[in-house]
């Protein structure tokens, strides 16, 4: 009965089939997150001012409604990560490219990691509330949609490299298998689209709201 329940949920089944790569990539990118919080601790205090001096006029800029429209920042967010997501989907095909979508995974983690850190090291608790509604609404689709093209892309990736070097003389059903992984990039970019809006629509006005609150 449990395996009859497993079989008729196709994402679990998924998730479950491919635990070990799912845990891999969940790992590399919480280390990124973890380094990138670490680097804000190894900047000089100049450094941190610099930061610091252009991101309070940011947010000055975003407290007078100084910012671009709601729709610049929706196109903005989307093709942004729409290339990062396109460049390790790109990256899975040529095979030699599959070091190289860990290192984007990576250093996305990293920048998230910097961008929270950074904020909570010079404003505090204040700078924890910022991060909540101006890093985290979004992320929590972006970073699932990143984690899952890195995932795919490895798997795709890793098929070609067993059929080539392997040769297998089994049938391999290559136009099926390109096909999901379109579908892969499709199902990535709808999701980084939404959080796109969340970015553009929803963002901007909780910033406003907390940078009222804590007084940047």
């Amino acid at each position: 009965m449990h395996n009859n329940r497993r079989s008729t949920n196709p994402i679990s089944r998924h998730i479950q089939e491919n635990s070990s790569i799912y845990s891999f990539i969940i790992v590399l990118f919480l280390m990124g997150v973890i380094f990138g919080a670490i680097i804000v601790n190894s900047l000089s205090i100049a450094q941190k001012e610099d930061l610091f001096y252009y991101l309070k006029q940011f947010f000055g800029q975003v407290s007078t409604g100084k910012i671009a429209t709601n729709d610049d920042l929706f196109r903005s967010s989307f093709f942004h990560n729409v290339k990062f997501l396109g460049l390790m989907w790109v990256l899975g095909i040529s095979i030699i490219g599959l070091p190289l979508i860990l290192v984007l995974l990576f250093l996305k983690g990293l920048v998230v990691g910097f961008s929270i850190g950074f904020l909570v090291n010079q404003m505090g608790w204040g700078g924890f509330l910022l991060s909540f509604v101006t890093v985290l609404p979004q992320n929590l689709l972006v970073i699932p949609g990143f984690i899952f093209t890195a995932v795919m892309s490895v798997m795709f990736s890793l098929t070609l490299i067993r059929k080539i070097f392997m040769k297998q003389n089994i049938h391999f059903p290559f136009f099926q298998i390109f096909m999901n992984y379109c579908l892969t990039f499709i199902i990535a970019m709808a999701v980084v689209g939404l959080a796109a809006c969340i970015e553009a629509y929803l963002s901007p006005e909780l910033m406003r709201a907390v940078i009222k609150y804590v007084h940047v």
